[in-house]
């Protein structure tokens, strides 16, 4: 067996080195509605490398907007992460691009507006196209919170 990457084994703050991935679509109905039209929702499961615990958001959709919504709620109740680290999903690549061109709008930005952002931004990492088994910490994620769901 290889050994753990860097980040898995070094004393780190809570949720600071996380995997995200999404899991569903699940079918819900709500109780006000009289004729109960299923729903899709998904559920993004937030793991956090050095504990191993998990942070459940839920999504309505699988845009890149929808992702970027469900990091600012995560971020806003267990703090900034340092370095996220997903799949190659398109939503997760199409949230990253974005929220690189948001970043590169604010190394020039308008002084009284610069003391608002943060100055870091997030490093994204991608696992390689073809390796899912590189994934398996929060492959394993997924698969606890189908079992808890089921």
């Amino acid at each position: 067996m290889g050994n753990l990457p860097y980040e898995r084994v070094n004393m780190a703050p809570p949720f600071s080195i996380t995997g995200l991935d999404l899991g569903g679509p699940y079918f819900v109905t709500y109780k006000h509605q009289r004729k109960g039209v299923f729903n899709k929702i998904y559920v993004c499961v937030c793991i956090c490398f050095v504990t191993r615990a998990i942070h459940l958001e839920i999504l309505s959709d699988l845009t890149s907007d929808a992702i970027i919504a469900t990091l600012k709620r995560f971020m806003s109740r267990r703090g900034k992460c340092s370095k996220n680290f997903t799949d190659n999903a398109t939503n997760f690549v199409g949230a990253n691009s974005q929220l690189k061109v948001f970043y590169k709008t604010l190394n020039f930005p308008d002084q009284n507006l610069a003391a608002y952002f943060p100055e870091e931004g997030i490093e994204w990492n991608f696992i390689p196209p073809w390796a899912p088994h590189m994934g398996g910490l929060w492959e394993v994620g997924i698969k606890s919170v189908k079992y808890h769901l089921k």
